[in-house]
């Protein structure tokens, strides 16, 4: 895998903020809480987690996904708002000195890369926007599994579906000058694929495991201030060694200045070019992250 091909898995083809991929570490940590409250408590806070936050509307957000693969690693930031509710989120990425504006809503993520990338991708001089349909990539079997392309809302509701056994209360930490209380919650995998058995069935071959331990700071209003998760992926991409195949990532995501202005609009049409189709097939192609 090129530096080229980890920075576009890390910018270009957004790494999923909701898959996990670390083992259970610190695990051997659970039980009763040391203030008292019991293991049902966490959880329903923990499951109450994405309803309040939402019941806020719309918050600046932060993300960083730090990605690595074949000994090359590239850092990506963003920086944007989002509207909790809908889902719906406008941010720019930064990685290796290039940006990225993009902006996801209703299922479709829009980005406006520099012209060397639409270039390489041989898009059409007048048109600066991508159009990737993240319903159809899932349907292709190639982004929805892999993970490659994301909405930075995907990971918000994870959470939901958590039983007492899957939360830990670690203890408290300062983010942004907010107190949190720091969980260490598993997802299922079962969760994550939305009631697909066959996309079910493919996260678990290529994260070889059925739960995905992610870590979330609450504030004292129940609501997600950061969310940090680890992600090691074994695409299926031909016959490359399976070690030099591997993605890992840790991207942790962050919430602040709730209430802020987060309109999100499409970009015109005019401006705009459909890629789900290459998307599609370069992340099904020999050595693609």
């Amino acid at each position: 895998m090129t530096g080229k091909s980890v920075l576009g898995a890390a910018t270009a083809l957004v790494l999923t903020v909701g898959l996990a991929g670390c083992s259970d570490g610190d695990d051997k940590k659970e039980g009763q809480p040391k203030d008292g409250r019991d293991k049902a408590s966490e959880s329903q806070t923990v499951r109450a987690a994405y309803r309040r936050t939402a019941e806020a509307d719309t918050a600046r957000m932060t993300l960083t996904t730090q990605a690595a693969a074949a000994g090359e690693s590239v850092t990506a930031r963003g920086d944007g708002v989002m509207d909790l509710e809908e889902g719906d989120s406008r941010m720019t990425l930064t990685a290796q000195g290039q940006k990225i504006e993009q902006r996801a809503l209703d299922g479709v993520v829009y980005q406006k890369a520099p012209a060397e990338q639409r270039s390489q991708l041989r898009l059409p001089p007048d048109k600066t926007w991508m159009k990737i349909d993240l319903a159809r990539l899932d349907s292709s079997g190639s982004g929805g599994a892999d993970g490659q392309v994301s909405d930075p809302a995907e990971s918000f509701g994870y959470a939901r579906g958590v039983t007492d056994r899957d939360v830990t209360r670690v203890g408290t930490d300062t983010i942004d000058g907010a107190r949190t209380t720091h969980y260490r919650v598993k997802a299922d995998v079962e969760a994550l694929a939305e009631g697909d058995p066959a996309r079910a069935k493919a996260l678990r071959e290529q994260l070889g495991t059925s739960s995905l331990p992610l870590d979330m700071w609450l504030d004292d209003q129940g609501r997600l201030r950061q969310q940090t998760v680890r992600l090691s992926l074994r695409p299926d991409s031909g016959d490359a060694p399976k070690q030099s195949r591997t993605v890992t990532s840790t991207t942790t995501l962050k919430f602040s200045d709730f209430g802020t202005e987060a309109d999100v609009e499409a970009p015109a049409a005019e401006d705009t070019v459909d890629v789900t189709g290459k998307v599609a097939q370069a992340t099904k192609s020999p050595g693609a992250a």
